[in-house]
């Protein structure tokens, strides 16, 4: 009986979802024959999930930030932070660690429009491939295209506004260029963002009567522009792949707030400029398996955050941080015998990150930190069961200096496990089992002492240049069906954890980050597509109809439970939800709703939910033009106006309340200008191909 229902199950999440297809799939023409690889809007695999977002348009409609928060699980906010199903997630770009954290990663993921944005993959169980640094996940944001030769060319434009107390207009365009000749490619992206919102912060003292510490209204003008280069040499089978990309914003806010015992009208200004070079050299051999691939990578940071009074002109803060991060790694994974198929990857890795810091002119940290690292992984099927077992040893040298005191030195050398086992079912139903060792060491902006948001006379924010690394110890074990129906359970021990932490005295209050000596994080998952034809026609008739999934009206139900043990109280968890929706009404036009709520009543960390956290109800709707060479759509967001935070501090008598102009009306279209050439075809990825994905 549960054999049946599993199978039935089953069938009707592969019929609902299973294959979809979109307009940017890939076409290879060989001899006048066709042959079309399509991609699937989510797609789950042993150690990722994927979010295709070049081909959603209810996903890469505004910026990054916003389309993020609109993947199923994944939660992100000024207090919790980002995590998917509960792991704190390692940002990546193309595949390189970004390197920062906090308010600097929102801006840049802000800055960042979301139609210039490929693909994510959230990597749930990272092996000993990538850094022990992954912590519990990597998010890994796919920027590249598929290179075409001759020269190809796509617009995309995406404009919104919203209106509560004033009309704020926020706006982006890119263009990306492809051409190939027959000595080399080239991939040329570029584009700019423009946004005008509004943030609106309360904090309160609510200790025997309430007082007001601090109540802001921020008038923020986000200003990015990006670019984005690559050229790739193919000598017979090897590649060479040269990159550089730039993204510099300029952000403006004028601050007014009152509170207990003062008055404020502030203006601040935040540079960021970040470049980054790398070379990529891919060896290839007879056996399309073996691989070896060398990798530098050299990424600069540079942050300006400037704060000054506008009602009598003084200056209040000047701090500046600039990081170096150079990064050399190498790959190489071979077929092996081992049982019924096998393969073996190894490596090794050396990187360098120097961070400083500077208050008015003067420097107040330097920050250095070391790490050399080799690993070792085998891979082997057997019967119905695929295995993963792996180890990577690391060696960290931190150390550094305040103004006033040296730092405390974290000299060690540790070894870092995952085993990985899966039992497949029949194909595409599998139960998986993890066990992995990670390290997270703490962001620069958790380090930076120096306030680089804003602050008044009762409310200020600062970072703790003397955190400890985070060692995690990862359980996890789901089950998946067809790449879109999954159960799970996972279970994260930290030790030295790093998490904000608020104190108050005398009506001042501060936010910095410290250790914990240990948390136990506990996640349950489930995701569910249901097909809107089960209800009408029965299950009996759902399997019997043959239709194109791209065209079907569907559910998609996301829910997770969190509790997260800490060592000095008791504490409650929170249910994240998700639903999903696509219609498809008269002349092709897809209708798609995003519902997300995360319950009130639980604790992140050292902050209680006082109100549902990430509430929100989103609606598109698209249709493709000009023989699906233009794309428009027409989205609203928060249209409830029901997407706010409202914490409270454990230990503490502080109340947290923010709250963001996130009801938002707009379109955006996507144009890909048409090449008469007709001996157009597609050439491998140009821009910082993952290793990984060769074996797809």
């Amino acid at each position: 009986m549960k054999k049946s229902f599993l199978i039935i199950f089953s069938f009707v999440t592969y019929l609902t979802i299973g294959q979809n297809k979109n307009n940017s799939a890939s076409d290879k023409q060989i001899e006048e024959i066709k042959i079309v690889k399509t991609k699937k809007a989510i797609e789950h695999k042993a150690d990722r999930t994927i979010f295709d977002f070049a081909s959603q348009s209810h996903l890469n409609s505004g910026t990054v930030m916003e389309g993020l928060k609109k993947i199923p699980g994944l939660i992100s906010s000024d207090v919790a932070g980002m995590m998917y199903q509960g792991k704190l997630l390692d940002v990546y770009l193309d595949s390189r660690p970004l390197n920062i954290s906090s308010n600097e990663l929102t801006s840049f993921l802000e800055g960042m429009p979301a139609n210039s944005v490929e693909r994510i993959e959230i990597i749930t169980q990272p092996g000993a491939e990538f850094p022990a640094t992954s912590g519990g996940a990597i998010l890994n944001i796919i920027t590249s295209k598929n290179a075409k030769k001759y020269l190809s060319a796509t617009y995309t434009n995406s404009s919104n506004f919203t209106n509560y107390n004033d009309f704020r207009l926020r706006t982006n365009n890119s263009i990306l260029l492809n051409a190939r000749n027959k000595y080399f490619a080239w991939q040329f992206n570029v584009g700019q963002n423009y946004r005008e919102t509004a943030q609106w912060n309360k904090v309160e003292n609510k200790s025997t009567t309430t007082t007001l510490l601090s109540n802001t209204l921020a008038d923020r003008y986000i200003r990015g522009n990006y670019a984005k280069t690559a050229l790739t040499f193919d000598f017979k089978k090897d590649r060479m792949i040269l990159n550089y990309d730039v993204n510099y914003n300029n952000n403006t806010s004028y601050t007014s707030g009152e509170g207990f015992n003062f008055n404020s009208d502030d203006l601040s200004n935040t540079k960021y400029f970040r470049q980054s070079a790398a070379w990529t050299y891919q060896k290839r051999f007879n056996d399309k398996n073996k691989k070896l691939d060398f990798l530098f990578n050299y990424t600069n940071n540079h942050s300006d955050f400037n704060f000054r009074s506008r009602l009598n002109n003084l200056a209040l803060l000047d701090n500046t941080s600039n990081q170096d991060y150079y990064n050399f790694k190498i790959d190489f994974s071979q077929p092996i015998k081992i049982l019924d198929e096998g393969k073996v990857s190894v490596g090794t890795l050396y990187d360098e990150l120097h961070f400083n810091t500077k208050s008015q002119n003067i420097t107040n940290l330097n920050y250095s930190r070391r790490t050399a690292a080799t690993y070792l992984e085998f891979q082997a099927k057997w019967n119905k069961f695929d295995f993963i077992v792996g180890g990577r040893t690391e060696d960290y040298l931190i150390k550094g200096n305040t103004n006033t005191t040296p730092l405390i030195p974290f000299n060690q050398f540790k070894f870092f496990p995952n085993v990985s086992l899966q039992y497949n079912f029949m194909p595409q139903i599998f139960l998986n089992m993890n066990y992995n060792k990670k390290i997270a060491l703490p962001s620069t902006s958790a380090l930076n002492p120096n306030n680089t948001t804003y602050q008044n006379q009762n409310v200020s924010y600062a970072g703790n240049p003397n955190l400890q690394p985070t060692i995690y110890d990862n359980y996890e074990v789901k089950i998946s069906a067809f790449d879109y129906a999954y159960i799970g359970y996972n279970v994260s021990i930290a030790n030295n954890q790093v998490v904000n932490r608020i104190t108050e005295n005398n009506n001042s209050m501060l936010n910095t980050s410290i250790n914990v000596s240990q948390i136990k994080i506990h996640n349950f998952n489930i995701g569910l597509p249901l097909p809107y034809m089960l209800f009408t026609k029965g299950l009996a008739e759902t399997m019997k109809f043959d239709f194109n999934p791209d065209k079907i009206n569907f559910l998609y139900i996301y829910a997770g439970y969190q509790v997260q043990e800490l060592p000095d109280f008791e504490t409650n968890g929170f249910w994240i939800f998700n639903f999903m929706s696509q219609i498809i009404l008269p002349k092709d036009i897809k209708f798609v709703t995003n519902y997300s709520y995360l319950t009130s009543g639980g604790n992140n960390y050292y902050f209680y939910i006082e109100k549902p956290l990430n509430h929100s109800l989103d609606f598109s709707f698209s249709k493709k033009f000009l023989n699906e060479q233009l794309t428009i759509s027409l989205y609203a967001d928060d249209v409830l106006n029901t997407n706010k935070g409202v914490f409270s501090s454990i230990g503490t008598p502080v109340y947290l309340e923010n709250k963001s102009d996130t009801r938002r009306f707009g379109f955006s279209l996507n144009y890909k200008l048409p090449t008469k050439n007709k001996l157009v075809k597609e050439d491998p990825n140009l821009l910082n191909k993952d290793k990984k994905e060769d074996n797809n």
